[in-house]
């Protein structure tokens, strides 16, 4: 049995995850607008979209598939590096805008890394 950290952070991920896929597939205003701000064609929102749920699957099979934890936390982390550099290099946003994203990063790789 997994401990309960590791259920947690699963969790977290899964619905922080479900909560951003569902942002870019339905073109939510602030997600267009951020989109336009990293400077990225609008396209690659659902390509990010779907690689985000990509990892919800992968995470949510790992309750029932152990292994399949590695693949979304490595899909979930390469992710978020991304993230951070759309808002802190692209977009030249504020420290502030990418928390969530670096959030999102440290649980991935303490998944990885345990």
């Amino acid at each position: 049995m997994e401990p309960l950290w590791v259920i947690l952070f699963q969790c977290v991920l899964i619905g922080m995850f479900a909560l951003s896929a569902s942002f870019k597939f339905l073109r939510t205003r602030s997600m267009v607008q951020h989109w336009s701000e990293y400077r990225y064609p609008l396209w690659g929102m659902f390509v990010v979209a779907g690689l985000e749920s990509a990892g919800i699957v992968f995470m949510i099979s790992a309750f029932w598939i152990p292994e399949n934890k590695i693949y979304a936390a490595s899909l979930f982390a390469v992710l978020m590096v991304g993230a951070i550099h759309a808002h802190l290099i692209r977009a030249r946003h504020k420290p502030f805008m990418a928390l969530n994203a670096l959030l999102m990063l440290v649980l991935s790789v303490t998944l990885l890394l345990r």
